[in-house]
């Protein structure tokens, strides 16, 4: 697609407070005033020079147009959009019409995950078809994967593999919450059952932190000293609420094929294009899905696929280089927005040379999964198209 607007976008600014299981002292605000900061001075810039805002938290009460009002109350565009991928495009769009020259998305999550007797409480479904079950995420997500193991003969040993080396990613990751623990498939293997087919290392965990981004046109991120990244491709795809339909594997198994079928036409680029794979890895099975829905292999093919070292990071398609959700962190609604964070910083070579992959190019990032019936992507790059 030639001439698309989103090539008139760049990233300049994609900052991380500290991520930790539990950060004491801090509070939502206090982290997208440190995450708000730090990509400002990352960027060279001053609070004056933004012109748009999207912040959001996940227990709600503080919007974009409060967020305007932080920053000193500047005539100013306001997302409305959920943060992540959603977001970046929706603050894209208003960067390429001149609806604003720079952008700042910002989020933070502190102090929600206090009860540890039972799963975060945004994992609880509170709706009338699902909450008398005591149906939760990973129940959610296990009965996609149990469908396609049936269908295809997936492996856990598959499964496993792929957790293995996100966490063994973020294992090398200085930055990341569980810096320093690696993790073997068969660590993964023997850890205790959660909802079969996912043991607890094959799942998500808890932490809290924050983090922002910062977009402007690609005229003006020449004029800063910071090395722009381009947004190539990048599309949505939204099937139902969350956690409200059955996730059916027949009906929803390939979402985000549409999103990545769009995001691969704008930027002109195949699957073989793409260098780093930072996939959204709420659980491990949905790595494997989400590389059938993308194109990268057949239906039905990724178990094998993420085999004999593919996705690790001297791999062909390395999988969520700083750890992922696993490992480095997930935290509210920020962990989203973390996904294009995380791709950014590896394109700009911020990672120790043990989880940096050499001549990057080219990320693919996604949002979501078919346990949840969306599931968003992007594609971002160090060259304009």
């Amino acid at each position: 697609m030639a001439g698309n607007p989103l090539h008139d976008v760049a990233i300049v600014g994609a900052f991380n407070t500290k991520q930790a299981k539990v950060l004491e002292g801090a509070t939502d605000l206090s982290l997208i005033r440190d995450s708000t900061l730090g990509v400002l001075a990352q960027a060279g810039l001053s609070l004056d020079q933004i012109d748009g805002v999207n912040i959001s938290v996940i227990r709600g009460g503080f919007s974009a147009r409060n967020g305007v009002h932080m920053l000193g109350g500047r005539p100013s565009w306001t997302g409305n959009t959920e943060m992540g991928i959603a977001a970046v495009l929706e603050a894209a769009a208003a960067v390429a019409t001149g609806q604003a020259q720079t952008v700042l998305l910002a989020s933070g999550q502190a102090g929600m995950y206090t009860d540890h007797s039972s799963t975060s409480p945004w994992t609880r479904p509170s709706n009338e078809f699902v909450e008398c079950w005591g149906l939760y995420t990973a129940a959610e997500f296990a009965l996609i994967a149990k469908r396609h193991m049936s269908l295809y003969g997936t492996k856990p040993e598959q499964l496993a593999e792929v957790a293995s080396a996100i966490r063994s990613n973020g294992a090398l990751n200085p930055e990341a919450v569980y810096h320093g623990r690696p993790c073997t498939p068969q660590d993964v293997l023997d850890s205790r059952m959660i909802a079969d087919p996912f043991h607890l290392l094959d799942c998500a965990m808890n932490s809290e932190g924050g983090g922002a981004l910062l977009m402007t046109t690609a005229e003006r991120a020449r004029d800063l000293d910071v090395e722009p990244i381009y947004i190539l491709g990048g599309a949505l795809d939204r099937q139902g609420m969350s956690y409200v339909t059955a996730p059916v594997y027949d009906r929803y198994g390939m979402v985000g094929r549409r999103a990545a079928k769009i995001s691969f036409e704008q930027a002109g680029l195949k699957p073989q294009d793409v260098d780093v794979c930072e996939f959204y890895d709420p659980f491990s099975f949905e790595l494997i899905r989400q590389f059938e829905a993308f194109g990268f292999c057949l239906e039905g093919e990724g178990g094998e696929f993420v085999m004999n070292g593919r996705v690790r990071i001297d791999g062909e398609f390395p999988l969520c280089t700083n750890g992922g959700l696993m490992s480095f962190s997930h935290c509210g609604v920020i962990q989203m927005l973390q996904k294009v964070i995380g791709s950014v910083q590896q394109l700009w070579g911020m990672y120790d040379d043990a989880i940096t992959v050499p001549d990057a190019k080219v990320v693919m990032a996604s949002n979501g999964g078919a346990g949840a019936l969306f599931c968003d992507t992007i594609l971002l790059g160090k060259e304009r198209p």
